[in-house]
């Protein structure tokens, strides 16, 4: 059963608010802006359900019209308006579900190519593409933080912010093993090949997190940023390689000309990654978590994406099936990340 306290959130916004009239709110500034954010969270949660339900009154209006006026020119755009509406529905009910504590924050998202050079890259770059066209459809932004290219074609690995409400919450169920199957375009025989991908994703922290990382426990190496087709961004050792040693976490970032910047960026990426690693293990600290920190299991893919003897991608944890394989190249995931949140909920 579908359940939002609409009320109860105006009232908790109301109790939030009265919070920053008080005297002295600024002065514990970490709490005051913890609680301005939480209004902020709470205000766009009211604010899409009040859209919606204005939405579906515009709709209750235009069938009342069409039937008062026997006007049958108006049903396309009913059956049009219908559609949109009950997507928008479909939307808010499943970002209900999204109630973990970092769901609401942006995500980080990274992938690797597997074994199989040239193939491999350019499936990695074909995800890539996919998630910037799924971020820009959904109204998010998007900024990489780190791309190794390859000079041949395709990528080697790409980190990349996607900023938007709920972006981890919804990216998180994108962690796994993507599998391609298809003619390769570089195999002059026509053969067929199987290439995989991994996808990496948690949420970028705020910057008051709370996480003590032992200064000794990192490896911080400096190099040349580049970009794409082998262009150096700069001509200094600005990017920045950070290797937490007992677990074997290694983040890097080349996306600003400082260095101070990119080790910043780099230190909140381990940060969020040691703090997923800790509670997927049930560590109550940083200092608990030792061996080889293992992000994605091999050969245990979570879709598969073929384009060769048949069109077909599977998600094969929730064993969804869509035939439209360029539409998902193009950004349609939707369907694959809904059915997983909503196998994970119930």
């Amino acid at each position: 059963m579908f359940l939002f306290d609409i009320e109860g959130l105006k009232e908790e916004v109301g109790k939030l608010e009265k919070e920053t009239y008080k005297e002295g709110f600024w002065n514990d500034t970490n709490k005051a802006q913890k609680i301005m954010q939480k209004i902020s969270s709470l205000k766009e949660q009211i604010k899409v359900y009040e859209d919606l339900l204005s939405s579906i009154e515009d709709l209750e209006v235009l069938i009342e019209l069409a039937v008062e006026e026997e006007d049958y020119e108006i049903y396309e755009e009913i059956k049009k308006n219908y559609k949109t509406v009950s997507k928008e529905v479909e939307d808010f009910k499943l970002s209900t579900l999204l109630n973990g504590e970092y769901d609401k924050n942006n995500a980080i998202l990274s992938i690797h190519s597997g074994a199989g050079g040239l193939e491999a890259q350019d499936w990695a770059e074909m995800l890539f593409r996919m998630y910037r066209r799924w971020a820009e459809d959904k109204g998010y932004g998007v900024e990489v933080l780190d791309i190794l290219p390859d000079t041949e074609g395709g990528i080697k690995s790409v980190t990349m912010l996607i900023k938007g409400y709920n972006s981890y919450g919804y990216l998180k169920s994108e962690k796994g093993v993507h599998r391609l199957v298809r003619i390769s375009p570089f195999d002059s025989s026509n053969r067929r090949h199987t290439s995989f991908a991994s996808i990496d994703v948690f949420p970028e922290l705020e910057d008051d997190t709370d996480i003590e990382i032992n200064e000794a426990d990192l490896k911080i190496d400096t190099y040349r940023a580049s970009g794409a087709g082998g262009q150096h961004v700069n001509t200094t050792d600005s990017a920045v390689r950070i290797t937490h040693i007992p677990t074997g976490i290694t983040v890097q970032c080349q996306n600003e000309r400082s260095q101070h910047s990119n080790r910043e960026t780099a230190m909140k990426m381990l940060k969020a990654k040691l703090i997923q690693l800790k509670e997927e293990e049930k560590k109550e600290k940083i200092e608990d978590l030792q061996g080889k920190y293992t992000q994605i299991a091999w050969g245990s893919q979570i879709r598969s994406y073929i384009f060769h003897p048949y069109s077909l991608v599977k998600d094969h944890r929730t064993d969804v099936e869509v035939g439209d394989v360029e539409g998902v190249m193009d950004g349609d995931i939707d369907i694959f990340i809904h059915e997983y949140l909503k196998k994970m909920a119930f």
